[in-house]
């Protein structure tokens, strides 16, 4: 059996509560066998992209070696992984394969001063995160009707990175108020990178 090491990382207000996909994500790979390393990040109410960055590199540097090793990053989190790739965050070069979940958009961002310093400058994610330079097979997806996305997952992600987004229909933001306490394939999809993402 392939053994995975999965980084899985939550987004703003996120404080792990056991009901949410992320937890039920962990607890599923660790009985199967595998390593998830579901981390609380500092300050999740009033979070710092610095601290947060050099929490990521603390944590992809413990991710074992000789496994498969992935990531699943959530909502706020998926600004904290593109600024890691943006910089260059050491351990990037040892992961595998990256999912995007539900990225809240720059517009969005800059309404809030508690995250606003997550966003890109000018909501611009830049030339260093052109689809052709992203470091690792990644996919994107959102729901379809994200209150956190109202330019959509596609103009607001997918069309920068060079990626194809895959919308999940009425899935909101896939967090609990969407009914998100599990997801199926997103374990399906930590198993086998080719698993199609669908709702719950």
């Amino acid at each position: 059996m392939t053994t995975r090491s999965c980084l899985i990382l939550h987004g703003w207000q996120n404080h792990r509560p056991e009901g949410h996909w992320q937890h039920w994500l962990a607890d599923r790979l660790t009985e199967l066998g595998h390593e998830a390393v579901y981390p609380q990040l500092p300050d999740p109410d009033d979070p710092d992209l610095e601290v947060w960055l050099t929490e990521l590199a603390r944590h992809l540097d413990r991710l074992a070696a000789g496994s498969e090793r992935v990531v699943v990053a959530h909502s706020l989190s998926v600004l904290l992984w593109l600024h890691a790739v943006a910089r260059d965050l050491p351990g990037l070069a040892g992961v595998d394969r990256v999912l995007l979940v539900a990225p809240p958009s720059g517009s969005v961002l800059a309404r809030y001063p508690e995250v606003e310093g997550f966003g890109f400058a000018g909501n611009v994610l830049g030339p260093r995160l052109d689809g052709r330079t992203l470091p690792h097979p990644t996919r994107l997806v959102a729901g379809d009707d994200d209150p956190y996305l109202p330019e959509g997952v596609q103009a607001a992600y997918g069309d920068p990175l060079g990626l194809t987004a895959e919308l999940l229909p009425g899935a909101a933001h896939l967090d609990l108020d969407a009914g998100y306490g599990s997801w199926p394939s997103v374990l399906e999809w930590c198993l086998d990178g080719e698993a199609k993402l669908t709702v719950r």
